[in-house]
């Protein structure tokens, strides 16, 4: 650390994605004071814009999962807020489709997992009934989920960010954190960036995304053995030329490491495939062209009229994996003094998809954490 003087504060967030800037927002609501540093030049600029923007019900976690209880709390608070603040969303609902008889039995167990976790409204279809919702649609079976929807993400990003700021929270971009050290009554950290500046703060919270365990080992005094493997796993995203076929989201019965290549719609009406799993040793966002060709394979199971050549490459985002490929999944990691053993101190790993649905739900867990 260098010796310029520290500026002592009360709470500093590390990380302006949707995670962050709930848990900013939170913590701001309850009266603390709070800075978040970013080292991008602005809001959401990784995984939290390169994602599908939608709005989860909470179908696929384990039951008593921090996924599975965060996502369906949030969701349902994500809902009320955007009708709050007139955030841009659709309540559009999914279809969960089997395309042969073996996914139709997977339906049954994916229905009770979802009903475990407390999702409302699940009901099975036949083909007749999912066709007669969607008739572009191909299937067997059926399962319909009534709460899932769409969310302008970035709309989103922005109220929580005013919402912060309106309560007194300040934002610092072009600011990445270089090192850090556990002190008497709190952590201190030395920001880098345009204007370096040195922070003492009574809590750190580490909500840096893909980023957040090379950022724990930067901290002295935080046991590196607490601290996991970040791996990436990189979703690519194709869009579609012309009218989406189909008015809710449609996904296949999921397949290892993710949802399988579905399809979702923004707010702005354009369709598009994805994500797919590609397991990558560092981050960059390109996506391949030849991608397509297995995703026509995949959608032609549930939509055979799609046409050769109507994909487009659309963009990649990547998943902050904190478990190899092929390890069973891994939950939230909501870390905090009583797990790590540093006061003033809470990393929050692996908040992959469902992230943007349990952002208000993981904050107010944050806060409730702060506080104890």
């Amino acid at each position: 650390m260098n010796s310029s003087p520290f500026e002592t504060v009360d709470c500093v967030v590390i990380g302006a994605g949707v995670v962050g800037l709930a848990v900013a927002r939170a913590l701001a609501l309850a009266g603390r004071e709070v800075i978040v540093v970013e080292a991008a030049d602005a809001i959401g600029t990784e995984t939290s814009s390169r994602n599908s923007e939608v709005i989860h019900a909470g179908i696929y976690y384990p039951k008593g999962s921090l996924m599975a209880r965060s996502c369906v709390a949030g969701r349902r608070m994500l809902y009320a807020y955007c009708k709050e603040h007139g955030v841009p969303h659709l309540n559009c609902g999914k279809l969960i489709v089997a395309t042969n008889e073996a996914e139709s039995d997977k339906l049954a167990e994916i229905k009770g997992r979802a009903e475990a976790n407390g999702v409302e409204g699940m009901r099975f279809l036949s083909a007749a009934e999912a066709m007669a919702m969607e008739p572009n649609l191909h299937c067997t079976a059926a399962l319909f989920s009534p709460s899932t929807g769409i969310v302008d993400s970035h709309s989103y990003m922005l109220a929580l960010q005013g919402d912060a700021e309106g309560h007194g929270a300040m934002f610092a971009f072009h600011s990445p954190v270089k090192q850090g050290r556990v002190v008497d009554g709190g952590v201190e950290i030395e920001v880098g960036g345009t204007e370096p500046m040195n922070l003492r703060c009574r809590l750190l919270i580490n909500s840096a995304g893909l980023h957040a365990p090379t950022l724990a080992r930067k901290i002295v005094g935080m046991p590196s053995a607490r601290v996991p493997t970040a791996y990436y796993a990189k979703g690519n995203y194709f869009t579609l030329t012309g009218r989406s076929p189909f008015s809710r989201l449609i996904y296949p019965v999921p397949v290892p490491g993710g949802l399988g290549v579905h399809i979702t719609v923004d707010m702005g009406g354009q369709a598009k495939f994805g994500p797919d799993v590609e397991w990558i040793d560092g981050i960059e966002y390109s996506v391949d062209p030849h991608r397509a060709d297995k995703f026509y394979d995949a959608v032609r199971r549930y939509w055979p009229g799609i046409k050769d050549g109507s994909l487009q490459p659309g963009y990649a985002g990547i998943r902050p994996k904190i478990v190899p490929q092929g390890a069973p999944a891994q939950d939230f990691t909501l870390q905090g003094p009583a797990d790590h053993g540093v006061p003033g101190l809470i990393n929050l790993f692996g908040i992959e998809s469902p992230g943007l649905t349990a952002s208000l739900a993981l904050a107010e867990q944050v806060r409730d954490l702060a506080s104890t």
